[in-house]
C-alpha cells in the first residue's frame, strides 16, 4: 500500500525517511506564519483598543512613545515625520500590522504581507528599538530577521495564493 501525499507536482512518499524530510521541508514556514501572523494581528488589536496609546501626548501614548525614541534612533527624521500626526502614524501602524498579520496567517499576497511586515519591523527597529543594547534584547530586529524567508518563499502551501494558482493551472480544481 503507497501513504503519500499529493503536492503541485508530483506525490511525495511518506514511508521514507526521505518522503518524511521532504514533507517537513515542504511545510517548514507554516509555524513562522502562524507565529508572525498571530503576533502582528494581536499588536495590530492592541493598539487600536488601547485609548492611551491612541493620543498625542500622555502616559503610554504613541506621542509620547516616539518622542522619547526621537533623539536615540537612527534616523530621527523618520520619527520627526511620525510626530506630525501622531495619532494618524498610531492608526496607520496599527491598521498595516492588522493587515499583514491577516494576509500572512490567510496566505493572501504571501510575499507582500511579508515585505509589509519586514518594513513595519525594519522602521521600528530603525527608531523606537535602536538604542536597545545589546542589540539582541530589542525584539523588531528578530521580527526582521523573522519575515525575510516569507519575503522570499511567499505562502505557497495551506494559503489562498495557493489555492489561486491551483485555480489557474489547467486542470486545477474547479
Amino acid at each position: 500500500m503507497t501513504h503519500g501525499m499529493r503536492t503541485d507536482t508530483h506525490t511525495m512518499r511518506l514511508d521514507s525517511p526521505r518522503g518524511w524530510r521532504d514533507t517537513a521541508a515542504h511545510y517548514a514556514l507554516l509555524p513562522l506564519r502562524v507565529f508572525l501572523g498571530v503576533t502582528f494581528v494581536y499588536a495590530g488589536l492592541d493598539k487600536l483598543t488601547d485609548s492611551a496609546f491612541m493620543q498625542a501626548g500622555g502616559a503610554g501614548s504613541i506621542g509620547d512613545t516616539m518622542r522619547a525614541a526621537r533623539d536615540s534612533a537612527a534616523i530621527p527624521a523618520l520619527v520627526d515625520l511620525a510626530l506630525k500626526s501622531p495619532v494618524g502614524f498610531g492608526y496607520a501602524i496599527a491598521l498595516g500590522e492588522l493587515a499583514v498579520g491577516l494576509g500572512i496567517l490567510v496566505g493572501l499576497l504571501g510575499r507582500l504581507a511579508a515585505l509589509g511586515g519586514a518594513l513595519i519591523s525594519l522602521s521600528l527597529w530603525l527608531t523606537v528599538s535602536w538604542a536597545t543594547t545589546p542589540y539582541y534584547y530589542g525584539n523588531d530586529l528578530a521580527y526582521l530577521m523573522a519575515w525575510l524567508p516569507l519575503v522570499l518563499a511567499g505562502t505557497p502551501y495551506l494559503s489562498l495564493d495557493a489555492a489561486w494558482r491551483a485555480r489557474r493551472r489547467p486542470g486545477g480544481y474547479r
